[in-house]
């Protein structure tokens, strides 16, 4: 238990690191515009290309083809509802007469972390629960989650520091996202136990899925394409999918 969650704590802190990467420059606009564009790939990738056929898989066996189809769609919508339901609750994001565009940032960071906490907390039980049946198996999927953490982390620290020009404020909301995974583990593992099995924890990731498509095509792109030039938005995107894409390829 102990061994697993270490792997799972390390895992986490791979999101702080990646967001400290990011606190250390000083984006403006255009580099502002290129890191929305690959936060929104990251998520966008993440949920189509690994959370969402992880779960279409691990429900096939039990419920069919098709039904398995319905459930996660189901899910993934419901995950979409939920993420219009609470965005509607952050504040609206309007250009200061600076024209830096800080607070439609800062709306972005808040639903970057968001989403990401969400996804984070099923991921860190899924992590501990395999580091408990099989230590092998429990340290691959930590350096697998450890890896694509990274680039989580760069996307809720860049926006909030061009936001709040703060690297500690930057650098500790990406810690911060990452320490759910741990402490998600810990609190499912206690609290809910033989309640989590493999297909609730499929059907959370499906919902979690639906919740980061939403909040890369409803909030980072459009951010990403009224900070800066419309190339730098779609380099960013496109960098985001492929960093994401190789590395479930290399450690699915």
């Amino acid at each position: 238990m102990l061994h697993a969650l270490t792997l799972t704590v390390l895992a986490g802190l791979s999101t702080g690191i990646g967001g400290l990467v990011a606190a250390l420059f000083r984006p403006g606009r255009r580099t502002m515009a290129l890191c929305s564009g690959f936060a929104a790939g990251v998520m966008l990738a993440m949920s189509l290309l690994d959370l969402l056929p992880h779960a279409l898989a691990g429900w096939r066996q039990a419920m069919g083809p098709a039904g398995a189809s319905l459930a996660v769609t189901s899910l993934a919508l419901l995950g979409m509802v939920l993420a219009a339901l609470l965005e509607q609750l952050l504040p609206e994001a309007k250009q200061e007469a600076t024209g830096e565009g800080r607070a439609a940032a800062l709306r972005g960071a808040l639903v970057t972390g968001l989403a990401l906490l969400a996804h984070n907390l099923p991921e860190g039980a899924l992590t501990l629960f395999a580091g408990v049946a099989d230590p092998a198996a429990g340290l691959r999927l930590s350096l697998a989650v450890g890896l694509h953490n990274l680039p989580e982390g760069m996307a809720v620290a860049a926006p909030l520091y061009y936001a709040t020009k703060s690297r500690a404020k930057a650098a500790s909301a990406a810690f911060a996202s990452g320490l759910a995974e741990p402490v998600g583990a810990v609190l499912a593992f206690g609290l809910l136990g033989s309640l989590l099995t493999p297909g609730f924890l499929n059907g959370m990731l499906a919902g979690v899925a639906g919740v980061m498509c939403w909040a890369a095509a409803f909030e980072l792109l459009p951010m990403a394409y009224r900070l800066g030039p419309a190339d730098k938005a779609a380099t960013g995107l496109a960098a985001g999918v492929l960093t994401m894409l190789l590395g479930i390829s290399v450690l699915s």
